[in-house]
């Protein structure tokens, strides 16, 4: 109504994407008697069809989820460590790896999709990969979002000649530009998630595929060898969790990133938001702050020791900095890496939610890392390899510098909350660094000003950068932009109400009384709600 997004309800199930296809896709799996952990896979699956510029096989991710019939949640970790075969040596900025073979890190989201399909599905490859084979081998028209990546993605990559004409033939065989409508086939994607069905993830990570895209990174002057793909193994962790409002909020564990995000909301936990004007000044500033002073910890304490991050999340840690919080006076700091970026960085990844009836609820956010990742494109595979090892720290002097074998910070961070002991919520996001701010945000409208989900996520949100830089949708009044610059903050206003910079969040909501699932997709994207 109004103009906005109506609020989705269900009582058998809720699947939230970033593609009304890949909705659907897991919407059929929990309508075939799948449960969320299958439909999670098909999802995922669905997405590398039709999000291809965001994720896919070959890329890697995070799940947080609630397994009822254990009545506990558990996390799964699909990013492997940083290759053995690395040269790490050889880099010294960021920008030497956003393309190419040399960017390209062991794949993991295969391996996660089917160890959770595996540990707590029912349904099998073949029923899980069945959507995306189909969406693959048939074809969709592209809509609005998918058309904008396109459009603004193959002039960039033109500019790489070792790299376009496969990827050129794989997205745009005709050698027409992709556009509004525009349908995409992957016939050579549909034979390898076949294959891969009938198989399993072996076939590539020990098998003929694997071996064929070490062949090409290798022809292309890559490092990945086999005997990285074999050395993937998925990790089982335990969440760690803080409060905020009531509920219990559960991200991954270190090396994953995702402790800025309980910080910020710790911090935050224990001033009275409500009381202030929502979308007001003091709202907005409080809670830039408390973004800055979070990420300030987490990049000066990257992939703490489990000691270190008691010591970072303790009262007293959260006491001094929410005296920081509140002391009036500005809050400089980097919100990415180690030293400034010499330019915006350019990730791409979705996120997807979904619960079903029997209690389970997950959510997973998984990535290429850049817009069509490293930007290889294996002939006759239809896959389109990761560039996460653009995340890696190979700036000199950082004392997160990292070297073979290290395992790689992730800034996902896919949450699980519970009130009481039950699942109430999973809400993630894309956004590279800005994901742990912007989940923040509209933890902050749903739980403290008391949005509907639908309407929390819809609210106006920023992105902040280095230094004191702050951008804001421009739904944010101009009054209230000017009083944040008088605060300190480095505020202006984006040019457009709705901007991808700021994340593409879905969620689902649990109403643990009544049963009754919310849903809830971001408009920022593609963003879709299905039902079974």
């Amino acid at each position: 109504m109004h103009g906005r997004r109506p609020t989705m309800t269900s009582r058998h199930g809720m699947v939230a994407a970033a593609h009304p296809l890949a909705a659907q896709a897991g919407a059929r799996l929990l309508a075939q008697g799948g449960n969320a952990f299958d439909a999670a896979a098909a999802t995922a699956a669905a997405l590398n069809v039709v999000e291809p510029f965001m994720s896919g096989l070959a890329g890697m991710g995070l799940a947080t989820m609630w397994v009822a019939a254990e009545k506990r949640v558990r996390v799964l970790d699909f990013v492997p460590p940083i290759p053995a075969s690395f040269p790490a040596e050889r880099f010294s900025k960021r920008s030497d790896l956003e393309r190419g073979a040399l960017a390209v890190a062991s794949p993991g989201n295969l391996a996660g999709w089917c160890e959770i399909v595996k540990t707590h599905g029912r349904k099998s490859l073949a029923e899980v990969f069945a959507p995306a084979i189909a969406l693959a081998r048939d074809g969709f028209a592209l809509a609005e979002f998918g058309a904008a990546e396109f459009e603004e993605n193959d002039p960039l990559l033109e500019k790489i000649p070792a790299l376009y004409p496969a990827w050129s033939k794989n997205y745009r065989p005709d050698g027409r530009p992709m556009h509004l409508g525009s349908v995409l086939v992957q016939s050579d994607l549909a034979r390898t998630l076949s294959e891969i069905a009938e198989k399993g993830p072996d076939h590539f990570y020990r098998g003929a595929l694997g071996e064929k895209v070490v062949a090409h990174l290798q022809a292309l002057g890559g490092s990945l060898t086999m005997a990285d793909l074999a050395a993937v193994k998925m990790v089982w962790r335990e969440p760690m969790a803080a409060s905020f409002q009531g509920l219990s909020v559960h991200v991954p564990p270190p090396p994953c990133e995702g402790f800025q995000f309980l910080l910020t909301l710790r911090l935050l936990d224990g001033i009275d938001l409500a009381s202030k004007p929502r979308d007001g000044a003091d709202h907005l500033d409080l809670v830039y702050r408390a973004i800055r002073l979070a990420a300030g910890e987490r990049i000066a304490h990257n992939n703490p020791s489990p000691e270190k991050l008691a010591e970072i999340m303790s009262d007293a840690s959260v006491e001094r900095l929410r005296r920081r919080l509140t002391d009036g006076q500005p809050v400089t700091g980097p919100t990415e890496q180690w030293v400034p970026q010499e330019q915006e960085d350019p990730a791409h990844t979705t996120s997807l939610s979904i619960a079903d009836k029997e209690g389970n609820l997950i959510c997973i956010t998984q990535s290429l890392g850049s817009p069509f990742g490293s930007g290889v494109v294996v002939p006759g595979t239809g896959l389109c390899l990761n560039n996460f090892l653009y995340w890696a720290d190979v700036q000199p002097g950082s004392p997160n510098r990292s070297k073979p074998g290290d395992a790689l910070p992730m800034c996902m961070s896919p949450s699980l909350s519970t009130r009481n002991g039950k699942p109430v919520l999973a809400l993630g996001t894309p956004g590279s660094y800005g994901i742990m701010q912007t989940q923040a945000q509209a933890m902050v409208q749903h739980l403290a000003f008391g949005l509907p989900l639908q309407q929390a996520i819809e609210a106006p949100r920023a992105r902040l950068w280095d230094g004191r830089l702050v951008e804001i949708e421009n739904r944010v009044a101009p009054e209230t932009i000017a009083e944040l610059v008088r605060r300190g903050h480095e505020a202006r206003a984006f040019d457009v109400g709705w901007t991808m910079r700021c994340g593409g969040m879905q969620a689902v909501a649990i109403d643990p009384e009544t049963g009754v699932f919310t849903g809830a997709a971001d408009p920022r994207r593609d963003g879709y709600v299905a039902t079974p």
